[in-house]
């Protein structure tokens, strides 16, 4: 070989090795610019889930906070009625209508029981515990009194009756009770 033909014989080769490195680096410059561009995109993604979810919590504490705003709502449509009742015999008294203190009376027990039905229906109901042993997880007891014609620890009196709203005790009846002999 000549000097000539070797020199181009290494030229060429170095252009070889260029080309080939060129798409080397064009081939790690693609990979390196999808790994930017995945990158973006999972940036992207996150920030809008992180947007999402401080949406999202936002929409409960709303709900939450209107819940609880408005959690009476349905009682208080429920006695609406009674409290016309009321209201409407007030009104006959204040007018002259009722004179009658036996028709008062009976519209006066007519709202009592329309109070008690509503009650009810809401899950209120009266403690029953006069002629009873005395109990402590639903009573509270104001005073004892000696009586020989009851065992000790009985109610014999309800002062103020106690209520449960379904299972929970929401007032404690004030009772007296009777004491032991001595």
């Amino acid at each position: 070989m000549k000097k000539n033909d070797k020199h181009k014989s290494h030229t060429e080769e170095k252009k070889q090795n260029d080309n080939i490195n060129q798409e080397e680096n064009t081939v790690q410059l693609t990979e390196a610019e999808k790994f930017k561009a995945d990158a973006e995109y999972y940036k992207d993604a996150f920030i809008r889930k992180a947007a999402e979810f401080e949406n999202y919590k936002k929409r409960s504490d709303n709900e939450i906070t209107n819940y609880i705003k408005y959690a009476s709502e349905d009682l208080i449509k429920s006695l609406l009625p009674v409290y016309d009742d009321i209201n409407r015999s007030i009104d006959s008294i204040e007018k002259g209508e009722t004179k009658d203190f036996d028709t008062l009376k009976q519209g006066m027990q007519l709202i009592a029981d329309k109070f008690k039905t509503t009650f009810k229906n809401e899950g209120l109901e009266e403690i029953d515990i006069l002629g009873k042993e005395f109990d402590v997880n639903t009573c509270d007891a104001l005073l004892q009194v000696q009586r020989k014609d009851v065992p000790p620890h009985t109610v014999i009196e309800v002062v103020e009756k106690g209520y449960k709203l379904k299972d929970k005790v929401i007032r404690f009846a004030k009772v007296i009770v009777s004491s032991e002999k001595e």
